[in-house]
């Protein structure tokens, strides 16, 4: 399998953290680190934008998602407020992860923790038509929990 090649301009809050990698050969996510200058507390229930020091060129028909990282929101709560967060490839500037802390204490966020993973998607634009009816399906308009449980 070839890489996407995704180019990456590291600002200068960012100067000695790693670039995002993957951790394992199988690894679908790679993890991109905090470029916080100093430690930031992160209240329960609080949300804030976690800088990451980096410029991504994501190549066209393709995008960056910004996922959780599992042991995060397993451990303490920690997650990504709108994952998968979009990286697009027309998006020029710092990718920024929005971390909410949805457990009952206050984390710490330190510089060069990982705190988010980036999966490389491809992406299709879809077409947009209006019609007047639209064809059936066999689940029709059921919605939330129509299918069961």
């Amino acid at each position: 399998m070839t890489p996407v090649e995704v180019e990456v301009k590291r600002l200068s809050h960012a100067q000695g953290l790693p670039l995002p990698r993957y951790l394992t050969l199988g690894a679908s996510g790679a993890d991109v680190a905090a470029a916080v200058t100093s430690d930031v507390e992160l209240a329960a229930s609080e949300r804030m934008a976690v800088p990451t020091g980096l410029v991504l060129a994501v190549p066209a028909g393709y995008e960056v998602q910004v996922r959780p990282r599992s042991g995060l929101a397993l451990r303490h709560g920690v997650t990504v407020a709108n994952a998968p967060g979009t990286v697009d490839s027309d998006y020029r500037g710092e990718l920024m992860v929005i971390l909410v802390n949805l457990g009952r204490e206050s984390y710490v966020v330190r510089r060069g923790e990982r705190i988010a993973q980036l999966v490389v998607a491809p992406v299709v634009q879809a077409a947009f038509r209006e019609r007047d009816e639209l064809g059936l399906s066999d689940r029709g308009a059921g919605g939330f929990g129509s299918t069961g449980v």
